[in-house]
């Protein structure tokens, strides 16, 4: 099944998005392998995406370069995040990452967590 995965990036960028994950490693004051994402289970709709910056890359990490930036996607994301575009949206109040998912079946009315199915095997063959 990973070999399916790697035919296709786990998820994009648009240039928001790059732009500020290009402007976050570049403040780190150290040296910065790339932006982390994933999911974890939280929050009143079951899960809530996770982001941060790492020093270097695990092993199993879904390694996604785009626009110049390089995401590191935890290998436990990897069927939750299939096909998801990270945007960074900016409004008077907020500046915050959002994410358009297909995967998405939910999300809590305060907009911090979200129900996320996994792709199925089926769903995967469609892919390659």
């Amino acid at each position: 099944m990973a070999s399916r995965l790697l035919r296709r990036q786990v998820m994009t960028l648009t240039d928001a998005a790059a732009a500020r994950v290009r402007e976050l490693t570049e403040a780190a004051g150290k040296p910065v392998a790339g932006l982390r994402v994933g999911v974890r289970n939280g929050g009143c709709a079951g899960m809530a995406y996770t982001m941060e910056l790492a020093e270097a890359v695990s092993p199993l990490d879904e390694i996604v370069e785009d626009k110049g930036v390089r995401l590191l996607v935890d290998p436990k994301a990897v069927l939750f995040l299939l096909g998801a575009e990270m945007d960074f949206k900016v409004d008077r109040l907020t500046a915050t990452f959002a994410f358009s998912n297909p995967n998405e079946t939910s999300a809590c009315g305060c907009g911090e967590s979200v129900a996320i199915t996994p792709v199925s095997p089926e769903q995967l063959d469609a892919m390659a």
